[in-house]
């Protein structure tokens, strides 16, 4: 099934909008992967990036597919092959650290919903060009943190971002409270060590505290 940009935004912005942090995920051990989904959705984190930066991931991207409440998600999406291998094994939308057009097109063609990467307000007006209006910020902190994506969204107030890149417990706040700002990507939630030693209600906590970030009601 071909997605259409505009579809693409329009899926890939309900995901964003289910928690205000989307974890990503290292994943070296794939008999770590369903647990470590249970308990972030536990804690209130439905939507998960599982990056491709180990041997482990499409595997784990498996095994997450089957956890009730979830929505796994593709990491470092850089070639076509990336996008069909990260379909196949479950995924319901991707990310991607930037865009080249052939990425585009195989995730329209491939039915995925895609959260590509932008730095700059010219990446960001070619991908709204396109049709694309929910956009990953990265890298974020190195990009010039808040005050960039702030200032970005001035002249550009009909897209809208997940910062990824150096976020933490200490300064997601600064970005979730702009108006821009769906959602922030963040490692912090789910500890290399603590998946080491299967502390699964050590990172339900985490994302239990992450879950009340932004909170705006």
């Amino acid at each position: 099934m071909t997605l259409s940009p505009k579809d693409a935004s329009r899926l890939t912005r309900e995901i964003c909008g289910l928690a205000p942090i989307v974890p990503v995920l290292v994943i070296d051990d794939a008999r770590k992967a369903a647990p470590l989904a249970e308990a972030l959705v536990a804690g209130g984190l439905p939507a998960l990036e599982v990056t491709l930066r180990t041997p482990a991931a499409l595997d784990a991207i498996r095994a997450m597919a089957e956890v009730s409440g979830g929505h796994v998600g593709a990491g470092t999406l850089i070639t076509p092959d990336d996008v069909r291998a990260a379909k196949a094994a479950g995924a319901t939308f991707g990310v991607s650290p930037g865009v080249t057009g052939e990425l585009l097109a195989a995730c329209e063609a491939e039915g995925l919903p895609l959260l590509p990467g932008a730095a700059t307000a010219s990446e960001a007006m070619q991908l709204l060009a396109r049709g694309y209006d929910m956009l990953k910020f990265f890298p974020a902190e190195a990009s010039g943190g808040a005050a960039a994506l702030k200032a970005i969204g001035a002249p550009l107030p009909q897209v809208t971002f997940c910062p990824t890149g150096g976020i933490s417990a200490q300064n997601a706040e600064n970005y979730l409270s702009l108006g821009n700002v769906l959602c922030a990507g963040g490692s912090w939630v789910a500890p290399k060590q603590m998946i080491t030693d299967s502390d699964w209600g050590g990172i339900e906590a985490l994302a239990r505290n992450a879950a009340t970030l932004g909170d705006r009601s």
